[in-house]
């Protein structure tokens, strides 16, 4: 056997050099390969425990292997228990270990990879042993299991029998048990002829109650739902409070003899959720929204008491929350005809319910018409026509709005392409875009076929939109504007006053025309020289615009006498019941002659 060579000193740490390297490089193959609980701190001070190790292992005479089972033992009960962790181990220390520690006498490869196979041992018979430990323990667990299962049935068993209609985390009536109770009111009241009995519902739903889940977890959260819970019980006295589901709690309030009995237990309701509460060693505070129903019981149902007091309850919520709304059967048949409206748009327009009318852009100065604003209408089947402000909200809420933006613009240059095919002096045509039509990514090409197919110049069509529309951060519909003016489209700001009155924004924007709302327009009615404000507003509306090389026009111009203080003021054109209320395409045929 060769002399061996002295081992170096070892360095200020006391471990030889090399060590820190080979248990860094076996730290960083290992990682990934199990699940490790100790930080990379952790586990490279422990690899280089078994580096020391088996370095001392190496030089030790007698030679021994044990310490490569032990080394192999050990990395199983560090968790490093996996076939890759073993294949990493073994290249890693083959590779690194008589390297990084500079031992090059002969006889250590040979001593090496006897330790590497007792490290491959130890490794192997720790995770067998400790397989068998564990189908042990899992079978010990599955007998305790299946014991306690069957415990737990029994029991299951009887709380499903003193506990059916109680909400088992809160211990409050369900709504099984409130729904019997609601039923109960009704039929107790048709077999003793009460008409004029009355009864209250308050439902109640907490505000923000998903953060609580989502930020302290769903132990808080059911926490709180105890606490609440409890606090409604003692907040509305004798009334029956049920939990029906998530965070949503109701209150019936049978026998009111007015609607102030209910609107004074929800009063009592909201002041004792929003007390703070300690949950856990967490403070909180949490709000409810209350939707209230209080009427007679006859003629009506319970179903329909429960469908009041839920869409009263989106009425409190929408209205800024924490707070109670009573229900208002106006406003409910108003939801419910918007309702019916949005549902019957699509096919409406599938069967050519709608049309345009067009009303006259004027020149205030000679009076010649200039262009025409297309307006849609709806010919309803049994509501007879109905104007914009009756379904564009509701196109815009539902999407539909895009399509039927879409149809409006084909018609309007169709009609626009008629006109000019009659007089080389047709006017052009102003069709509105909505918000959501000015951010529809295909609103270029569209607008580009329509122009092609109906052969209509570019500098015929003008594309009104409002101030809502820009001002925002995306910088999308000002690319989308510019890519239709480079067109030649037409761009116009629409009831410009009536929202951020930007003049300075409008130089960044390729903008032709501004139409001034009509309601500045309304205060020329009065006589010159009595109350000069709207006509000074819009004299210095009109300077500005005209310094940005913007044309003006006035809307809503109703009288000669506003037509003229406009045309004083230096405005460029208006529209108005004054130049023609709007109208079927032909009027404006008529008047091209």
């Amino acid at each position: 056997m060769a002399e061996q060579s002295e081992p170096a000193a070892d360095p200020p740490g006391g471990r030889p050099p090399g060590v820190a390297a080979v248990a860094r490089a076996w730290a960083k193959a290992v990682t990934g390969t199990s699940y490790l609980p100790l930080t990379q701190e952790q586990l490279e001070a422990f690899l280089g425990d078994l580096t020391v190790r088996l370095v001392t292992a190496l030089r030790a005479e007698p030679f021994t292997i044990r310490v490569g089972y032990q080394v192999g033992s050990d990395l199983v009960a560090a968790h490093i228990a996996s076939a890759e962790g073993l294949g990493r181990t073994i290249e890693v220390l083959d590779l690194r270990l008589l390297r990084d520690l500079d031992i090059d006498d002969p006889d250590m490869p040979d001593r090496m990879a006897r330790l590497l196979g007792g490290i491959a041992t130890g490794y192997t018979r720790a995770l067998r042993d400790r397989t068998l430990d564990e189908q042990e323990t899992i079978r010990r667990a599955a007998l305790v299991a299946r014991e306690q299962a069957e415990i737990a049935l029994r029991e299951s068993e009887a709380r499903y029998r003193h506990r059916a209609t109680h909400d088992p985390l809160t211990d409050l009536p369900n709504r099984s048990l409130f729904t019997q109770r609601l039923d109960d009111v009704f039929s107790t009241t048709g077999r003793t002829g009460g008409d004029g009995r009355r009864l209250g519902v308050c439902f109640v739903d907490l505000d923000g109650f998903k953060i609580v889940n989502d930020t302290l977890g769903h132990h808080i959260g059911d926490l709180l739902l105890v606490s609440v819970a409890e606090r409604l019980r003692r907040g509305v006295g004798e009334h029956l409070v049920a939990r029906i589901g998530g965070d949503e709690f109701v209150i019936l309030v049978a026998d009111t003899t007015c609607t102030d009995d209910v609107l004074k237990v929800a009063e009592a309701a909201l002041a004792a959720i929003g007390e703070p509460v300690v949950v856990d060693g967490h403070e909180l505070t949490v709000t409810a929204s209350i939707g209230i129903v209080e009427r007679t019981v006859a003629g009506t149902t319970p179903s329909e008491v429960m469908r009041a007091a839920d869409v009263t309850l989106h009425w409190a919520k929408s209205a800024g929350k924490g707070r109670w709304a009573l229900f208002d059967p106006v406003r409910n048949d108003h939801q419910l005809a918007r309702y019916a409206l949005s549902a019957a748009m699509p096919a409406a327009l599938d069967r050519g319910e709608f049309f345009l009318d067009y009303q006259p852009l004027v020149a205030l100065a000679g009076g010649a018409l200039l262009g025409v604003e297309a307006l849609v209408r709806w010919r309803h089947p049994t509501m007879g026509v109905l104007g914009p402000d009756r379904f564009i909200s509701l196109a815009e809420d539902s999407g539909l709005i895009v399509r039927l933006g879409s149809w409006v613009l084909a018609e309007a240059c169709r009609e626009a392409r008629r006109w000019l095919d009659r007089s080389a002096n047709a006017p052009f045509v102003s069709v509105n875009l909505a918000v959501r039509q000015v951010n529809d990514l295909g609103l270029v090409r569209y607008v580009t076929e329509v122009l092609a197919d109906t052969r209509l110049p570019a500098d015929r069509l003008q594309l009104e939109i409002t101030e809502s529309a820009l001002m925002s951060t995306a910088d999308g519909p000002v690319r989308t504007l510019r890519e239709l003016a480079d067109l030649g489209v037409r761009i116009a700001i629409d009831d410009f006053g009536t929202g951020y009155s930007n003049l300075s924004y409008l130089r960044s924007l390729p903008v032709q025309e501004l139409k001034l709302a009509g309601k500045f327009v309304e205060g020329l009615r009065a006589p010159a020289g009595t109350d000069r404000t709207d006509e000074s507003i819009l004299l210095t509306l009109v300077t500005l615009a005209h310094t940005l090389r913007l044309t003006v026009t006035a809307e809503g111009v109703e009288t000669a006498g506003q037509a003229e203080r406009l045309r004083a003021i230096g405005c460029d054109a208006a529209q108005g019941w004054h130049f023609g209320r709007p109208g079927p395409a032909d009027g404006i045929t008529e008047r091209l002659g």
